[in-house]
């Protein structure tokens, strides 16, 4: 049986440091957790993605004083859900220091938009995701200044009104897990409701060439 405690994430982060020479050898690492969200090991993020482990993603839901929503387009050349928009931003949750979910949310905004904030932590739940599980905390953060979002990781960002985002939500470019949380979040009655404009104001992808 697996003991659900700190010392056995030690030992599994340690093994791997001696294993690989560092942390950075093997990629990013990250906490194996169970359905109850308890840490029972430490694995490489690719590893747990493809074996589909279990482990922790935190996101935000970007807000401009306004109320309105920012919305982005991933990168044509990123390995998963390339050029597809995304309504949260996001990233999975590191180990080493004991970092918790506004604690990753706040450092992916700073590393994906340039800003520092701190984030309002509110729900999380099990996702089962179209490429791998995972445990996902969304949280809300306003941005009261320009972003400068890493082109490596946002190619086309804009800001959407929350009845705007709704009908964008149906756009099938949509990354898959992000319209499942978009259904939770509304749920919680932290969405926009209200009907629905006529058409999307996302702009079609860019076509690849030949």
């Amino acid at each position: 049986m697996i003991r659900h405690t700190k010392s056995a994430v030690a030992l599994s982060l340690s093994s791997a440091q001696r294993f690989c020479g560092s942390v950075s050898a093997v990629g990013e690492m990250v906490e194996r957790v169970d359905e109850q969200d308890r840490t029972v090991g430490v694995v490489d993020r690719g590893e747990a993605i493809r074996r589909r482990w279990l482990h922790r993603v935190a996101t935000t839901v970007c807000r401009d004083p306004d109320g309105r929503i920012l919305v982005h387009r991933r990168p044509d050349h990123v390995s998963r859900f390339p050029g597809q928009y995304n309504w949260l931003v996001g990233g999975a949750v590191g180990v080493g220091v004991g970092e918790t979910y506004p604690a990753a949310a706040s450092r992916e905004l700073a590393e994906e938009l340039g800003v520092h904030t701190p984030t309002r932590f509110l729900f999380k739940y099990l996702c089962r995701g179209v490429i791998s599980p995972y445990w996902l905390g969304l949280h809300e953060a306003v941005l009261d200044r320009p972003v400068v979002p890493d082109a490596s990781e946002v190619a086309w960002h804009a800001w959407l009104t929350p009845v705007e985002l709704r009908a964008a939500m149906y756009d099938t470019t949509f990354v898959p897990d992000a319209r499942d949380a978009f259904v939770r979040y509304q749920a919680e009655n932290a969405g926009p409701r209200g009907p629905l404009p006529r058409a999307s104001t996302l702009p079609p992808r860019p076509q690849r060439s030949v």
